[in-house]
């Protein structure tokens, strides 16, 4: 009995090591606001869209490229990079190079679908690419009229990518896309 005791006693002073023990790693909890759009159309580009309004239009540009177009999610450190360029006989060398840009991912994702959007009332056209996994971006489109038109958009946080940690945002602002993208018509 006095052997199983000190036996005790023992493993008791063992199990107290002073190394504290690491917590795993977790991840802050993001609160995430009701969805409210906005209409956007005072942009110096021939298209309007809806807006959720904890995004921001940024129109920084440069006086040899007015092409570009963000819009800006600061709160979650995201940003969609829209480019805007007129069709010239040259739009399927614009939508192969939209394609090129969506498959560079491919060794990162896991995941590409391709989502048609088809309205014959607006004359908006496109593909909207949903990329899973730890790429670098999770959504990107294009949109045109097939003439004249050409937008095209890509999401990307200013982190690197780890899908788990950015998976929730990732979700929310990809509603946002497609809000964006069943509001969007062109204004000329």
């Amino acid at each position: 009995m006095k052997h199983l005791l000190y036996l005790i006693i023992a493993c008791s002073l063992f199990a107290c090591s002073s190394e504290p023990v690491p917590k795993p790693v977790g991840y802050f909890r993001i609160d995430l606001p009701k969805k409210q759009y906005q209409i956007i159309d005072s942009i110096p580009f021939p298209f309007r869209f809806e807006l959720p309004q904890y995004g921001a239009v940024n129109l920084k540009r440069t006086a040899e490229d007015e092409r570009f177009l963000n819009i800006d999610f600061a709160k979650y450190g995201a940003r969609i990079h829209l480019s805007y360029l007129k069709i010239d006989s040259n739009l399927p060398n614009l939508l192969e190079d939209s394609r090129t840009l969506v498959y560079k991912h491919i060794e990162k994702a896991q995941d590409i679908s391709e989502n048609r959007v088809h309205n014959s009332k607006k004359r908006v056209f496109g593909i909207y690419y949903s990329l899973d996994g730890n790429t670098a971006s999770g959504s990107q489109f294009y949109l045109t009229d097939s003439t004249s038109h050409f937008l095209r958009g890509a999401l990307y946080f200013s982190v690197a990518p780890n899908f788990d940690s950015i998976a929730p945002v990732q979700a929310f602002i990809k509603k946002d896309i497609e809000q964006f993208i069943g509001s969007f018509e062109w204004t000329k």
